[in-house]
C-alpha cells in the first residue's frame, strides 16, 4: 500500500496524599482540555537536566541497573493487560533489583489535574504518558528520548518532535473509520462513497429507505448528547480538508481563521449541511454515545464515524459482524482530490526530569517497547501498532479501508499547542459543543463564523500572540 505522510508493586495509589503540600488546588473535574497543564517557564528540579538529557549515556544492561519507579496511567486496557500478564515480574527478571509501582488514575480528566499538581510540586512520576496536545505543556519536564532504541523504531515519535527533541514514544497508532452494515446498503441501494457529496446522498436515501417503516432509524448515529462524538466531524475534518494536520497551531497565528473560504469554514459548512439533511435520525441530541453505538450494533443505524477502538464496543452489542464494512471519511470534493486520512500518535510514554533513576526509566521505556512487553499488549488491544519492529495485521473489518483506499495520504494530526490552547480557552472556542450546536433549532453558521473571528482576533491581541 502506498501511503504518503503530510505532515516490585502493583497499586492504583491515588495521587492526593502526596500532593497535599504542593498548595495549589486542581482545576475543577472535567476540565479536560486542560490536559491544560500549565507548565508556563518555572524551571525542572535540577536545572540542567532539560538541556543535557540529549548528553545522557544510553541504559546499563539489566543487572546494572536497580531503584524505583512510579509509573502513572489512566489506561483501563493497559491497565487490565498489566494486571494479567505480571508486567513488574516480567520486567524484574531483566533487572531484578528495581521495583515499580504503578499508579492508575480513573481518566484522562483525572490524570491531567493530577500531572499538572505533580508538576507544580516537583512530584511527577518517573514515567508518564502524554497526548499530542501535551506534550508541549510538559516539555520542560520531559527528558529527550531520541537516542533510544524505541524511539528510532517508532513509526510516528519523529512526527511530533519539539524543538529537535523526542519528549514521548507513542504506544499506538489510531485511525478513523466509519463502520457500516454492508446488507443494509445492498438493500437501499447504496454503494460506499469516496466523496463528501456521495456520503451525503447514500445517507439520504438510506434515511428515505429504512426510516420509512422505522421512524427511530439513524443512517448515520451520533450520540449528540455527549458532544464528543461529533469529534470525526468538528475535530478532524479542517485537517482532512487542507491536508494540514497542525491546523490548529496555525489558527494561532491568523486573526481570522474563521473566515468564509478558510480550510475550517468549508469544513464546518460541510458538516453543517449533513447536520440538518435529516440522515441523523429525529434527534441527535436526545442520545448519548454507548446509546447509538448499540443501536448501530443492532442495525438501528447504518453508519456509525468511530476510531478503531469503537470495533470492540460494536463487536460486543451485535449478534453477527459478518456484515459490517468501514471506509474512510471521505472529506474530499471529487475523485481527483487527494483521498486524506487522519492518523495520530496516542499515548505518548516519556521520562520526566523528577525522575532520581532516570536510567532505569529510560531502561523501562526500551524494555516496555521491546519484544519482551509490546507484542502481546499490542495484539491484546484493537489499535494499530506504531512499532516498525512489531507491525499488526489490522482486523478485517479496519482493512477494508485501507484496501479501498491503497494510494490514500496520511495527515499526521496534532491537537494544538499553547498559543492555540490559549487562544481557544480566551475564547471558549469548542469544536464538539459547536458541532451539537449546529444541530439546534435557529443556528445560524455564518453568524456563528463571525463570532469567534471576532473572538479569535481579540484574544490574539489581548494575549500577545503573534
Amino acid at each position: 500500500m502506498k501511503k504518503k505522510v503530510l505532515a516490585v508493586t502493583l497499586g492504583a495509589a491515588m495521587l492526593a496524599g502526596s500532593l497535599a503540600g504542593c498548595g495549589e488546588k486542581a482545576p475543577a473535574p472535567g476540565a479536560t482540555t486542560a490536559a491544560q497543564a500549565d507548565t508556563g517557564s518555572e524551571a525542572a528540579p535540577g536545572g540542567d537536566a532539560t538541556a543535557d538529557s540529549g548528553k545522557e549515556e544510553a541504559p546499563a544492561e539489566g543487572g546494572d541497573l536497580s531503584g524505583d519507579l512510579v509509573f502513572a496511567i489512566w489506561d483501563n486496557n493497559l491497565m487490565d493487560y498489566i494486571d494479567e500478564n505480571d508486567m513488574v515480574g516480567k520486567f524484574q527478571e531483566k533487572y531484578p533489583d528495581a521495583n515499580i509501582e504503578v499508579e492508575k488514575l480513573k481518566d484522562d480528566s483525572e490524570y491531567w489535574n493530577a500531572m499538572k499538581m505533580r508538576a507544580s510540586a516537583n512530584q511527577l512520576p518517573d514515567v508518564m504518558f502524554n497526548k499530542p496536545f501535551t506534550l508541549s505543556r510538559f516539555k520542560d519536564y520531559l527528558l529527550d528520548l531520541s537516542d533510544l532504541e524505541a524511539t528510532k523504531n517508532n513509526e510516528l515519535a519523529a512526527g511530533y518532535a519539539l524543538e529537535g527533541k523526542v519528549l514521548g514514544i507513542p504506544m499506538t497508532a489510531g485511525y478513523e473509520y466509519v463502520y457500516y452494515w454492508k446488507d443494509m446498503f445492498a438493500e437501499a441501494g447504496v454503494e460506499v462513497p469516496t466523496t463528501w457529496t456521495q456520503l451525503q446522498e447514500a445517507a439520504t436515501k438510506l434515511q428515505e429507505h429504512f426510516g420509512a417503516e422505522n421512524p427511530d432509524f439513524m443512517a448515520i448515529a451520533l450520540g449528540a448528547k455527549d458532544e464528543w462524538p461529533d469529534y470525526p466531524y468538528m475535530e478532524f475534518m479542517p485537517a482532512l480538508e487542507s491536508g494540514n494536520g497542525q491546523n490548529w497551531n496555525d489558527m494561532a497565528k491568523q486573526d481570522e481563521p474563521f473566515a468564509e473560504g478558510t480550510d475550517i469554514y468549508k469544513s464546518y459548512e460541510k458538516a453543517y449541511g449533513l447536520f440538518t439533511s435529516g440522515v441523523f435520525g429525529k434527534d441527535p441530541l436526545g442520545l448519548g454515545n454507548d446509546q447509538v453505538t448499540s443501536l448501530f450494533a443492532q442495525k438501528g443505524a447504518a453508519m456509525i464515524a468511530l476510531g478503531d477502538w469503537g470495533l470492540q464496543n460494536i463487536e460486543s452489542g451485535a449478534d453477527d459482524i459478518a456484515e459490517l464494512g468501514t471506509f474512510y471519511l471521505p472529506a474530499r470534493n471529487s475523485e481527483s482530490d487527494p483521498f486524506r486520512v487522519i492518523v495520530q500518535g496516542d499515548s505518548f510514554m516519556g521520562v520526566t526530569t523528577h525522575s532520581k533513576n532516570p536510567e532505569l526509566a529510560k531502561a523501562f521505556v526500551e524494555w516496555f517497547y521491546s519484544e519482551d512487553w509490546y507484542p502481546g499488549f499490542i495484539n491484546y488491544v484493537t489499535s494499530s501498532s506504531s512499532m516498525t519492529t512489531f507491525p499488526k495485521e489490522k482486523h478485517a473489518v479496519l482493512a477494508e479501508s485501507d484496501s479501498a483506499q491503497p494510494d490514500m495520504e496520511l495527515v499526521m494530526y496534532d491537537g494544538g499547542g499553547d498559543d492555540f490552547q490559549a487562544i481557544q480557552n480566551e475564547t471558549a472556542f469548542d469544536y464538539k459543543k459547536l458541532g451539537a450546536e449546529m444541530f439546534t433549532d435557529g443556528f445560524d453558521l455564518k453568524a456563528r463564523m463571525d463570532e469567534l473571528n471576532g473572538k479569535w482576533k481579540a484574544a490574539r491581541a489581548k494575549l500577545g500572540i503573534q
